[in-house]
């Protein structure tokens, strides 16, 4: 008889997004007259800039010419792009990556999912709190974090670092000492970050406590202030103990088209082996790279005009925020985030768990969001709004709960 993996029976419920979508289904099933803006999930919603239109065509019209056409790409990603990302993402900052520490993929979502293959089951992972449930989630899998306590919804083997309002959502080193340590910055869901000075930190605790960074930068491309490093590689020291997870889904709008890459450096190593050597084995093995038209793509995100039209929409995302930001204040909601990064994270009003709230704002005023505690003990009695929506719907949005 066959035997399946008991510790996807750990996991309580279904995936955080997959439980909304039912949600919201069930209620447009029963008030069909109701138009709902979704403010929830952080799905882009303006098109692709016209650079990348265009390098994708060229790239189609490659992939119908026998001369030109492609077949596997090669196992890091193809050069052209390798190097484009090294050049703008690190050298252009200061930063010694090389293109062949760079591993070109299919997005950030399935790199942190499977990033924690090449190590031990044995390994105690630490996690903000609020978090982005892959982390945790990918870990139940594997079969690293413990058991699961419903009452106070924590798994025994994780080591939680709450970022609450009380320590403006920036965590704390743990008590207990940690292998693995998780890190978002700009933060999902909390939408807030740590100065580089605060990042050095983290840095040299885990250099001195010998734990690696799974750091992710997914929504870097938001940041706006200038105390706020864009890639953990701009503290000493990170080569040694961090790995870099990055997207182009928020930054160029790719949640579609699927795209991204991680960072392994070859100095990072645990006693004599290499983890840049474990993952390119590993991304070999069971990964066969992202479409060469999707990497053409991300290359004219580097070209002169594709950086013009990004930031453009990059812009255009934070007036959002910018806009939910103010708006709930004046309705006299406490707000957070908003300033480098396209999430707003808001404290329930009269005391509403988050569900309470997700579902009391989707009867009536027919806007979706996300509760925190799905992200979370530490998220209870706080909620998520994104600022992926369009300027239009946002508005209506706001003009809504203002109404509330």
């Amino acid at each position: 008889m066959f035997k399946v993996n008991d510790n996807y029976q750990k996991l309580p419920g279904s995936y955080l997004f997959s439980t909304i979508a039912r949600k919201v289904s069930e209620y447009q099933a029963a008030h069909p007259d109701k138009t709902l803006i979704r403010l929830g999930i952080g799905d882009v919603t303006q098109p692709l800039a016209p650079a990348i239109i265009d390098a994708m065509h060229s790239a189609v019209d490659e992939m119908g010419d026998a001369a030109t056409f492609r077949g596997y790409a090669p196992d890091l990603g193809y050069e052209f792009l390798r190097n484009a990302i090294a050049e703008n993402d690190y050298r252009a900052r200061g930063c010694d990556i090389r293109a062949d520490e760079i591993f070109v993929s299919d997005g950030a979502k399935s790199d942190s999912g499977n990033i924690q293959e090449i190590f031990s089951v044995d390994n105690r992972i630490a996690v903000c709190d609020p978090v982005y449930p892959v982390y945790v989630d990918s870990n139940v899998m594997a079969g690293r974090t413990g058991t699961y306590d419903p009452t106070t919804e924590v798994w025994s083997d994780v080591i939680y670092m709450p970022c609450t309002k009380e320590n403006n959502f920036v965590p704390e080193f743990p008590k207990e000492t940690p292998d693995m340590i998780y890190l978002c910055l700009p933060n999902n869901p909390t939408g807030t970050t740590l100065k580089k000075s605060q990042l050095q930190e983290w840095v040299d605790y885990a250099n001195r406590v010998g734990a690696v960074i799974i750091y992710d930068g997914a929504y870097e491309a938001y940041i706006s202030e200038d105390d706020v490093a864009h890639t953990i590689y701009e503290c000493e020291g990170a080569k040694t103990c961090a790995i870099e997870l990055k997207s182009f889904s928020k930054n160029a709008g790719f949640t579609g088209v699927r795209l991204g890459y991680t960072v392994v450096p070859k100095e990072l190593k645990c006693g004599d082996v290499s983890l840049h050597a474990m993952w390119a084995r590993r991304h070999g093995t069971k990964f066969n790279g992202a479409p060469y038209i999707v990497q053409r793509a991300g290359e004219a995100v580097y070209s002169e005009a594709g950086k013009a039209q990004l930031a453009e929409q990059v812009a255009y995302y934070m007036k959002n925020a910018a806009a939910i930001r103010s708006g709930l204040a004046e309705a006299g909601f406490e707000v957070f985030g908003g300033v480098n990064a396209p999430y707003i994270w808001l404290k329930t009003p009269d005391q509403m768990t988050s569900w309470e709230f997700f579902d009391y704002l989707l009867g009536t005023a027919n806007v979706v969001g996300t509760p925190g505690s799905g992200f979370g003990p530490s998220g209870e009695g706080y909620f998520r709004l994104t600022a992926f929506g369009t300027y239009e719907n946002t508005l209506a949005a706001l003009e809504r709960i203002k109404k509330l």
